[in-house]
């Protein structure tokens, strides 16, 4: 058998630590795949954590239904190392892990939207993932080509890259008629960086309370820069575009959402996909009143998640700032994260 190293959970709010055991034996038509790479993302600290923020003192308990020691890790890459008698693979090829992965039986998953399934089996999430030297993949097709990509972006395009891509197409038809609005320049903000210069017509304008990355997005190509946290920058920005058709909230905090809601222009939509937590209120007769939309996205479907990668292996996507860590600096990698230190993806390295 097989050995795999991991850096687990072995409890809630407590360092990650190293454990060994045996690698899974593919059956049927799964694949286990040796991980070359896997990114860090801020949704494993909430998880590390054991509760997502639901502002003043609520919280949302995600303790429930993990059973513990648990590897967290869902932007995965890696060689098809074994797979079972029902998988046809490529044995030997490096591919990118789609770890949106859902029962296959519900109305969700039978829509191809597995990433909303109401019974997920997620890498990383619910189900083992990549902090680890191995994981095993249900199926083939969750095994995405990434030639011509390096195997860290492959990786950190399976959650950053998608949620980024799929929050975008949500607000496409509004981002034809002026700049995009992009609100939080973490790993996912940067991506969605990186697809708006690509996507859209115009470049999009960018918002962060960090002057470091404020800086980085403007060297990326971004139209113009603003610090939510100045009380006369939602102001300045209506009186520069007149309002804002398509924003995207990255953060997902009480005032990265009144920062994006308060700058769009009658019939905008804002997206959000960030997940640091908070309430957000507004009169209920301005949603009529003004024709705006509000809505939530979470990752995206591996139909998406192609599409995706046909984009950046073509070329079309300017690939965001990596950093490689090897595996045993997963602890420090969460804390820096946990801190705002990262200016684009940190990457392990196995």
């Amino acid at each position: 058998m097989t050995q795999m190293t991991r850096q687990s959970m072995t409890a809630y709010a407590t360092p990650l630590c190293e454990t060994i055991v045996e690698a899974p034996e593919p059956h049927g038509s799964e694949v286990l795949v040796r991980i070359s790479r896997c990114g860090v993302c801020h949704s494993d600290v909430h998880l590390q954590d054991g509760y997502f923020s639901l502002g003043g003192d609520k919280k949302l308990d995600v303790t429930a239904g993990r059973p513990l020691p648990f590897t967290l890790g869902h932007e995965i890459a890696g060689v098809a190392e074994k797979a079972g008698p029902d998988a046809t693979i490529e044995i030997g090829k490096s591919f990118a892990v789609f770890p949106w992965i859902g029962c296959g039986a519900c109305p969700a998953c039978q829509a191809s939207e597995e990433n909303l399934c109401a019974a997920p089996r997620h890498l990383g999430i619910q189900v083992d993932g990549g902090y680890a030297t191995h994981v095993l993949v249900p199926h083939p097709k969750y095994l995405i080509d990434h030639t011509g990509l390096s195997a860290a972006l492959a990786g950190a395009y399976m959650c950053s890259g998608l949620t980024a891509y799929a929050a975008l197409k949500r607000i496409a038809e509004h981002a034809k008629r002026g700049p995009a609005l992009l609100v939080g320049l973490g790993g996912v903000g940067m991506m969605g960086l990186s697809f708006a210069l690509a996507l859209f017509p115009h470049a999009p304008i960018v918002a962060d309370i960090d002057a470091t990355k404020r800086e980085a997005a403007l060297k990326a190509g971004a139209a113009a820069a603003f610090d939510p946290a100045d009380p006369n920058a939602r102001k300045t920005l209506l009186r520069a575009t007149g309002g804002i058709f398509g924003a995207v909230d990255f953060v997902g905090s009480d005032g990265s959402l009144a920062f994006a809601a308060g700058a769009l222009a009658k019939g905008g939509k804002a997206v959000i996909t960030g997940l640091l937590g908070g309430t957000y209120t507004t009169p209920i007769a301005m949603f009529p009143l003004r024709a705006i939309a509000l809505e939530g996205t979470m990752t995206g479907t591996l139909e998406e998640a192609n599409e995706m990668m046909a984009l950046a292996r073509a070329g079309k996507i300017p690939p965001v700032p990596i950093i490689e860590r090897p595996l045993n600096a997963a602890q420090a990698s969460l804390d820096d994260l946990r801190a705002g230190r990262i200016v684009g993806r940190v990457v392990l390295t196995m």
